[in-house]
């Protein structure tokens, strides 16, 4: 069976909207983002990631990272896009349920980047069974805050894992109890 991992960039102060703003990649994370990206078989999104990462990285080559998530296949959860590119297919009209049967399926881990509102779902269903929050030490002041817009009071976390990086960012690993 299948995972399903989401990975997030957070400031110290919650902040996960707009990484490319703050985000701190050097040689290290980007190479550790790279093999990381290396578990995963597919990515879930929801409309509004999968239009940004598009707009962003669908017609870009050249980069070993970008070039692997082109090439990936992307579950989309939207209610309002009626078709995809970009090796995405949408998640229907239960996009809980369709995630639950890619989970079932052989093969490797499925990647979700970002918290979103699509976890609403997703946890309501236990459906995401690690979170990678990645730290950054930068502070943004003002944006979309981690889990804002989810409902999180069912939401209990095992910290599993911690990894530092020399930029001075550390990536946390929870698991739901």
């Amino acid at each position: 069976m299948r995972k399903l991992i989401e990975s997030t960039l957070v400031t110290l102060d919650g902040v996960i909207e707009a990484p490319e703003r703050w985000s701190l990649f050097d040689a290290e994370s980007s190479a550790y983002s790279l093999e990381q990206l290396g578990n995963y078989e597919a990515f879930v999104m929801g409309r509004t990631t999968y239009e940004t990462f598009y707009a962003n990285w669908g017609h870009v080559t050249g980069s070993p990272y970008i070039d692997r998530i082109n090439a990936m296949p992307k579950y989309v959860a939207s209610r309002s896009l009626t078709e995809t590119t970009w090796n995405a297919t949408l998640l229907g009209p239960d996009p809980s349920g369709t995630i639950a049967k890619l989970k079932s399926e052989p093969g490797k881990d499925l990647i979700k980047y970002g918290t979103t509102r699509f976890d609403d779902a997703l946890i309501r269903h236990h459906l995401i069974d690690e979170f990678r929050f990645w730290y950054m030490p930068v502070v943004a002041g003002s944006g979309q805050r981690l889990f804002e817009h989810v409902d999180t009071k069912g939401l209990h976390l095992s910290l599993t894992g911690e990894k530092r990086l020399q930029n001075g960012s550390v990536i946390l690993t929870y698991v739901p109890r």
